[in-house]
């Protein structure tokens, strides 16, 4: 293997256990009938994001991440924005209470009604905190410190991914959680967000001096400070880029749930006309 090709076993394993687990219970679900376009689409989705995981941590991404911050903003990206996401829209705790019954779909119940992950997954909290996971990794020295420590940079993409995923869950509303938000609240939700990640980038683009002296020692400070810069620009752009995709998926979402309304009433009407 190639040496900017870094593959960490527990990773690959990790990843692969994650994308059978879900095929066996899609299989279970599924059980001789031919799967809809939204199974389809959610399979598709889920696998989708666990190659985005092993695209971000495996390969000349991780790399490079190590001596590049710009590198590095990539790889956060493709995390939090593309493969996150890909996962909610997965819908895998929907599939594992229809795939598995008795003992461990009870646990899984009772872990969902458990206070903790009722608090995580309010949307008032997921949001603050994606965001302040977010905003206190790059704007304080624990970034530096994930660029010397291994298990710091494990623990950060880890708690990158959770809360993530946990920030895109009300987005899609794929999965239950104990607060649904409506349509418009939904697309207030994700605009908000574009000023929370371009004000760190900004913050990034701006400043004057080098954040992370890992990189200085790495890059020299003239070039560290242009690709801290460039990182910031990426972090800026990148989230307005994928986050108005987003909006306009809630958007075309929140259409096509008029239009199951409006079939609904309409079939309500014609059976109460037939009736009389």
């Amino acid at each position: 293997m190639p040496a900017d090709w870094p593959l960490d076993p527990s990773i690959v394993l990790a990843l692969a256990s994650a994308g059978a687990i879900y095929l066996i219970a899609d299989r279970r679900v599924r059980r001789g009938r031919l799967p809809n376009g939204l199974e389809r689409g959610r399979r598709r989705a889920f696998l989708a994001g666990l190659l985005v995981i092993f695209g971000a941590l495996q390969s000349p991404i991780e790399a490079g991440a190590t001596t590049s911050f710009s590198v590095h903003m990539v790889q956060h990206l493709l995390l939090t924005m593309v493969a996150a996401p890909l996962l909610v829209l997965g819908a895998p705790t929907v599939l594992a209470l229809r795939a598995w019954h008795g003992t461990p779909r009870r646990g899984l119940i009772s872990a969902l009604r458990s206070p903790p992950v009722r608090l995580v997954t309010n949307p008032l909290v997921a949001w603050p905190l994606f965001f302040g996971v977010m905003w206190g990794a790059h704007l304080t020295g624990i970034y530096d410190l994930t660029l010397r420590s291994e298990a710091v940079h494990v623990a950060e993409h880890a708690a990158f991914l959770v809360t993530a995923v946990l920030f895109w869950m009300p987005v899609v509303g794929a999965d239950p959680i104990p607060v649904r938000l409506s349509h418009p609240a939904r697309i207030l939700y994700l605009f908000l967000a574009m000023p929370a990640m371009a004000f760190l980038g900004l913050a990034l683009v701006s400043t004057r001096y080098v954040l992370y002296p890992t990189y200085a020692q790495a890059e020299g400070i003239a070039r560290a400070l242009a690709d801290q810069r460039a990182a910031g620009a990426i972090m800026w752009g990148g989230t307005m880029i994928l986050i108005v995709p987003a909006m306009a998926f809630v958007l075309l979402d929140w259409m096509r749930a008029d239009e199951r309304e409006a079939r609904r009433v309409d079939a309500r009407l014609m059976h109460a006309e037939g009736a009389r």
